[in-house]
């Protein structure tokens, strides 16, 4: 289980948009716990328990995102229900990763990156051919926030599109009716 998330902090949204920049020059210290629990709670946690409604809006509540977390430690998928990290390895992929990311180096020495993957269906049941349209608003929504929460910690972060889907979908070992569709990493900026 991940940390719990306090309701207040110590930043304002106004201020964390002021902050918000994009960093592409980390330093090497790793993210502690805690920060990670804020980052992917601020992404897709439960926010209003009885109906399981999430900090980012989804077309009829269908979520059909996924958030993973690559480490220089670990590679872990971001369970909401229980605000949880579910590991599916203890080995570094930032180097793969950033290789199917065009090469981008510096995605490899992020402390942290998030990978926003979505399972176009589970919105398409309900909504057909608008799913993808609702699918990528929901992870705009869902990556600005991390990055906003990113900013109000003191943390720099960049949404990365460039990369190739197939070398993505191969690098988390995803099911193949998952797409991915957003890397940010996320660090200490190192000036």
């Amino acid at each position: 289980m991940l940390t719990a998330v306090p309701k207040t902090g110590d930043v304002s949204i106004e201020e964390a948009i002021w902050l918000r920049r994009s960093v592409r020059d980390f330093r090497t210290e790793p993210l502690e716990p805690g920060v990670i629990s804020r980052l992917l709670w601020a992404a897709q946690g439960i926010t209003e328990r009885a109906f399981g409604l999430r900090s980012a809006p989804s077309a009829g509540a269908t979520y059909p995102l996924e958030i993973f977390v690559a480490t220089e430690a670990y590679l872990a998928r971001y369970l909401p229900e229980g605000h949880r990290l579910a590991v599916l390895h203890h080995r570094d992929i930032r180097a793969p990763l950033a290789g199917a990311c065009l090469d981008q180096d510096w995605i490899a020495r992020a402390p942290a990156v998030f990978i926003f993957v979505a399972e176009i269906a589970r919105t398409a049941g309900r909504y057909g051919d608008r799913a993808e349209r609702y699918v990528d608003i929901e992870a705009g929504c869902a990556s600005e926030n991390l990055m906003l929460q990113a900013a109000a910690l003191g943390l720099g972060s960049v949404p990365v599109g460039a990369f190739e889907d197939d070398d993505v979908h191969d690098v988390l070992e995803l099911p193949k009716s998952w797409t991915p569709l957003l890397v940010v990493p996320v660090g200490v900026p190192a000036e």
